[in-house]
């Protein structure tokens, strides 16, 4: 099944699949993002501050991830008040997403709002120890 997966979400390149019709509701998304979308992407994913290109409502296969760099095969996603409800389904998301390499980093949305150092370090600690760049804590915190 874990083999099934991978192949049915890559194409021959190596590129995510993702179903069509889920482009127009990413496209609405990005229109209509909550509040802590926004501070997250202005303030530490837009434009590489972070050194990595991140996009918003990346359709990957079935879903719809909030925030995705395909350099680092990373997913964040903003949790609201929702996603209390909806647990069991990000347990399955996260997994399905795992099984063909992608980390997920989970944050909540009062973190972004009134906390976005704890998130920023939060990413920042991902990308220290992932074995994509090796760069340091030191060189993210000197980069906006």
């Amino acid at each position: 099944m874990k083999n099934d997966v991978v192949v049915e979400a890559k194409t021959q390149k190596y590129h995510l699949r993702y179903w069509d019709k889920l482009t127009w509701a990413a496209r609405i998304n990005r229109k209509k993002e909550t509040e802590s979308e926004k501070i997250l992407w202005n303030q530490l994913l837009r434009r590489k501050q972070l050194g990595y290109k991140f996009v918003r409502q990346k359709p990957i296969y079935r879903f719809i991830a909030d925030f995705y760099c395909s350099e680092l095969c990373l997913v964040i996603e903003v949790d609201g008040g929702s996603h209390i409800k909806k647990k069991d389904n990000d347990k399955l998301r996260d997994k399905y997403f795992n099984s063909f390499g992608i980390t997920t980093i989970r944050v909540s949305d009062k973190d972004v709002i009134n906390n976005i150092d704890k998130v920023k370090n939060k990413i920042i600690n991902f990308l220290v120890s992932s074995p994509v760049k090796g760069r340091t804590k030191e060189g993210f915190k000197n980069r906006g």
